[in-house]
C-alpha cells in the first residue's frame, strides 16, 4: 500500500512539475532560449524585450554552430518573480524591406512615445522599426527601415528635454539624434571616442540617473565580454570610462548583453549566460540580478547569482538548486537531462551536513501545514529543512525512501514562521540523494 502511495505521489509531482510557469530564479525564461535583453517599465510592469537563440534549422548550412535567431518574444512581469510570455511580436518574415532571410535578428529595444510603442530591431545591417498601441503588442513592421541608422543593436534613450536619440554598434559604438517621428536620424550619426577600441565593442544601452548619462556595454577586454560603462553629461558625449559593471562569465560564455531598470525603488541589471546550454555558447538565456549604486554615482560592481530577485511564494516550486549559498562540499547540481537542458537542475547531496541556502521565500499568503519534495533516492537517506541557516530551527525532516524513480514525499512542517525566511537544506546522511523541488502546502 506504502509503494503503490508514493507511486501515485510521483505521477503528480511529474504532472504537476510539467505544467508549471516560470519562476523568479536565474535564468528566468526557462521554456526557450533568451539574450540580450532589454527591460523597460511601462504601466506598471517589467516588460523584457529580449532576441531568440534558437538551433539552426536541419538541413541549411547557415548559421550552423553560429548565432541564429528568426523571431522576437516580449515577457511581462509585476514582481520579477513570475513571467508572462505574450508570444511573437516580429519575425524575420515579415519585414517587408528585408531582402535576403538571414536569421540575423540581434539584440532589440522598446520605447514609448506619443501614445504609440517603438521596437527597433537589427536585421539585414538596418533598423527597423515596429510600432504597436500595447507594450506586448500586436506589432506592425513599418514600411522602411531607420533613417540614417545602421548596424545591430539599437538603443533610445530621451534626455531630460525628451529628445530621443538612438545608439547602435558596429565595429564602434555610434550615436545620432532622432527626429520628433523616431523613425529618422537628426543629423549623421557620430562615433563615440574614448571608449576601448581594441577588443569587440558592441550591444550599447544608456539611461539617465541623477542627472548624468550612463553609456554601458560588453567588451572583450580579455577572451570573453565584460559588462563596462562610461558617463557623460550629455547624450552625444563626451564620455569617460567610469569602470566594470559585471567581470567575464566564469562559464565562459562569450558573449553578454545588459540593460540597466529601475522598478519599485531598486535598480536591476539584466543580462545573460548559457546556463541551458552549456557546451554552446550561442544559445543563451537571460538573468536578472539586482544592481547598486556608490553615493559619486558610480556603479557597484554585480556579482552574478542563481538565486536571482524576487520574492517566492512558498506555494510555489522552490528549485533549491537556484541556490543563495552553499556548502564548500559534499553538494553539487547537475542538469536534469543533458539532452533536453530545459528540464533544468537536480541538488545532489553525497555526504552527511551538507547543506544549499535558498533566500527571500514568501510564507504570508497562507498557513502552511506541511511540504511537499520532490526527491529520488536509490539506497535511501533523509533530508533537513531549517530556518535561516543549517543549525536554525528544524522546519521538516523529511525521510526517502529508497526508490528508482523521482517520488512526492509529503510531511508536516512545525516553527515557521509568517513572512520572509531564507531555507537551509541539509543532509541528514552519507546516501546519495537528489532533490529536484520543493513546495509548502
Amino acid at each position: 500500500m506504502k509503494s503503490n502511495k508514493l507511486k501515485w505521489i510521483a505521477l503528480l509531482v511529474t504532472v504537476s512539475f510539467s505544467i508549471s510557469g516560470a519562476m523568479a530564479q536565474n535564468p528566468i525564461i526557462r521554456d526557450q532560449f533568451s539574450a540580450d535583453p532589454t527591460a523597460r517599465v511601462f504601466n506598471g510592469k517589467v516588460y523584457l524585450y529580449p532576441s531568440h537563440d534558437i538551433i539552426a534549422p536541419a538541413g541549411k548550412n547557415l548559421r550552423k554552430d553560429w548565432f541564429c535567431m528568426e523571431d522576437y518574444h516580449v515577457f511581462s512581469s509585476e514582481n520579477l518573480t513570475d513571467w508572462t510570455d505574450h508570444g511573437v511580436i516580429v519575425t524575420q518574415t515579415k519585414v517587408p524591406w528585408l531582402t535576403k532571410i538571414n536569421y540575423d535578428m540581434w539584440a532589440p529595444d522598446c520605447v514609448f512615445k506619443n501614445g504609440k510603442y517603438y521596437f527597433y530591431f537589427p536585421v539585414g545591417g538596418k533598423i527597423g522599426v515596429a510600432t504597436a498601441d500595447k507594450p506586448e503588442g500586436p506589432y506592425t513592421v513599418l514600411d522602411k527601415a531607420v533613417a540614417g541608422a545602421g548596424g545591430i543593436d539599437p538603443c533610445v534613450l530621451f534626455d531630460k528635454e525628451g529628445k530621443a536619440y538612438i545608439f547602435t554598434a558596429g565595429g564602434r559604438i555610434r550615436v545620432a539624434k532622432l527626429k520628433d517621428n523616431l523613425v529618422e536620424t537628426d543629423g549623421a550619426a557620430q562615433v563615440i571616442d574614448n571608449l576601448p577600441t581594441k577588443g569587440l565593442i558592441e550591444g550599447p544601452f544608456a539611461f539617465e540617473y541623477n542627472g548624468k548619462y550612463y553609456l554601458t556595454y560588453p567588451h572583450v577586454e580579455n577572451q570573453i565580454e565584460r559588462l563596462e560603462y562610461a558617463m557623460s553629461d550629455s547624450p552625444m558625449g563626451p564620455y569617460k570610462f567610469a569602470g566594470v559593471i559585471m567581470d567575464e562569465s566564469k562559464s565562459g560564455c562569450w558573449t553578454n548583453h545588459q540593460s540597466i531598470v529601475q522598478y519599485k525603488g531598486q535598480w536591476y541589471l539584466f543580462y545573460h549566460d548559457r546556463d541551458y546550454s552549456p557546451k554552446f555558447d550561442k544559445n543563451r538565456s537571460v538573468r536578472a540580478d539586482s544592481l547598486f549604486f556608490n553615493t559619486d554615482g558610480t556603479i557597484r560592481k554585480v556579482i552574478p547569482t542563481l538565486r536571482g530577485v524576487g520574492l517566492l511564494d512558498a506555494s510555489t516550486k522552490i528549485n533549491i538548486d537556484r541556490y543563495s549559498n552553499i556548502a564548500d562540499k559534499g553538494v553539487t547540481i547537475a542538469l536534469h537531462d543533458t539532452i533536453n537542458t530545459f528540464e533544468g537542475w537536480k541538488t545532489v547531496f553525497s555526504a552527511k551536513d551538507a547543506w544549499i541556502q535558498f533566500n527571500a521565500v514568501d510564507f504570508a499568503k497562507k498557513k502552511f501545514k506541511s511540504v511537499l519534495v520532490k526527491a529520488h533516492s536509490t539506497v535511501g537517506g533523509s533530508i533537513q529543512i531549517h530556518l535561516n541557516s543549517a543549525t536554525g530551527p528544524v522546519i521538516a525532516n523529511v525521510t526517502i525512501p529508497k526508490y528508482q524513480g523521482w517520488q512526492g514525499i509529503s510531511v508536516p512542517v512545525s516553527k515557521l514562521k509568517p513572512g520572509s525566511q531564507n531555507l537551509v537544506v541539509t543532509s541528514g546522511s552519507n546516501n546519495p540523494v537528489e532533490i529536484d523541488w520543493i513546495r509548502f502546502e
